[in-house]
């Protein structure tokens, strides 16, 4: 294993792409085989990052919330094919016919149908969250489980019904069920404890226009701590990768069963060829081999974390300021792992003549923020993004990917053969008119 150059690589990255400060931790059969602070956890000061260092970890977080979805299932309290308003009987959204059709699998796969819904990070009880969701429109693209569409509002259901079932508030069963049995005592998601803890990273993002980092406060997020609200080490993430190689085990206690946890990963929605969403983890064949990853994406936040099944490899990177390709950074420890070239991707697009590009061409947004341009440039198509323009090069089964991120991209026609949406960035977004 070639760690100084993965090392080498990291440091031209953190310069490129401006990351103050980023730690990685590496474990295989329950021993920490490498870890490693990049960088420092706060500019001014220079603390430099250790993997002690507490870090947000934004969406990785919604992996915690799905296994305790599956503790409860395991206990009798609720089956993932329950419709959402058995244990939520207030629960309602305009414009869906029969609210009964929206089960718990489909929050947990990100497929209600709905699209992106306003964020209310001013409501702190999450049965607040129940009423806001019946008040607000939604964009609604088809069926439950026809189509994937990342959201964070239906995914903190979960975490409503959890309070629901437990008669406990979510936070303090997430500590006292998952956390404290892991022994992530570097781990929580009170913004007090974060705020009286020492070797804290500071959260930045970086300003191109000024050429600065800008230092961001730690979002408070209310109810969305549900799908985001871990702050942690990459060594206490190991800690927490280490029960899903054990299949359910820690320290000893079969916390869940292992058929219970290995549901996690099943491939349950394609985005891309060799690529699925399970329940609250990415899962991609690769290379012969299962990648179990999620990321996440917040204010001063980049990070990924996931696990290799088949090796008993659990890898984190976590980094302290926005909008940076953390995930790519993690892939390159598991291409140094498994001894294959570093810069290695998870897809393989292949370039393609434009047949038919008038199908495709247009603007696509979300109901709320955001946009995606599909236009065609001296025969290639290209897609812009937040000013930014990216090649689009065809993926194995008709996917399409930027050229530069290796984003999934699908298309949706109707039936003239003309695309109405695309799915991109996780999300629908619908061909304006």
């Amino acid at each position: 294993m070639n760690w100084s150059l993965f090392e080498q690589s990291v440091q031209k990255r953190m310069e490129k792409d401006h990351i103050p400060g980023m730690a990685v931790a590496v474990s295989q059969n329950g021993k920490v085989i490498y870890e490693k602070g990049f960088g420092v956890a706060d500019i001014l000061t220079n603390e430099p990052v250790t993997t002690n260092t507490i870090f947000g970890t934004g969406s990785i977080s919604k992996s915690f919330t799905a296994l305790a979805i599956m503790m409860l299932e395991e206990e009798g309290k609720l089956s993932i094919d329950d419709p959402v308003k058995k244990h939520l009987p207030l629960f309602h959204l305009k414009g869906v016919k029969d609210i009964n059709q929206i089960k718990i699998h489909h929050l947990l796969t990100h497929t209600t149908g709905l699209g992106i819904i306003e964020r209310n990070e001013q409501l702190n009880k999450l049965s607040e969250h129940v009423n806001y969701l019946a008040e607000v429109e939604h964009e609604i693209f088809g069926q439950p489980g026809v189509y994937l569409s990342y959201g964070n509002d239906t995914f903190l259901l979960l975490g409503a019904i959890i309070e629901a079932k437990t008669g406990k508030l979510f936070r303090r069963f997430m500590t006292e069920q998952i956390l404290n049995p892991l022994q992530m005592y570097r781990t929580s998601y009170s913004l007090e404890e974060v705020h009286k803890s020492d070797h804290v990273a500071t959260p930045y993002k970086y300003s191109r226009e000024n050429e600065r980092y800008e230092k961001l406060n730690w979002p408070a997020l209310g109810n969305y701590e549900v799908g985001g609200g871990i702050r942690t080490t990459v060594i206490d993430l190991l800690k927490y990768g280490e029960l899903y190689i054990n299949r359910g085990m820690a320290n000893g206690k079969q916390m869940v069963s292992a058929k219970q946890i290995e549901k996690m990963w099943k491939p349950y929605f394609e985005m891309a060829k060799n690529s699925h969403y399970g329940y609250a983890w990415k899962v991609n064949d690769y290379h012969g081999i299962t990648l179990v990853e999620h990321n996440g994406v917040q204010q001063g936040v980049s990070s990924n974390f996931g696990f290799i099944p088949e090796k008993n490899i659990a890898v984190a990177v976590l980094t302290n300021v926005s909008n940076v390709a953390a995930d790519v950074i993690w892939l390159e420890v598991i291409n140094t792992m498994l001894n294959i070239p570093l810069h290695t991707q998870r897809f393989l697009p292949v370039p393609f003549p434009i047949k038919n590009p008038k199908a495709l061409l247009g603007t696509y947004v979300p109901k709320k923020g955001g946009r995606l341009e599909i236009i065609a440039n001296n025969g290639e198509l290209q897609g812009k993004i937040n000013g930014e323009v990216y090649t689009l090069q065809l993926g194995e089964n008709g996917s399409y990917f930027f050229n530069d991120t290796l984003m999934p991209i699908r298309f949706y026609f109707d039936q003239n053969g003309k695309a109405w949406a695309v799915f991109a960035g996780m999300r629908m977004l619908r061909k304006q008119e």
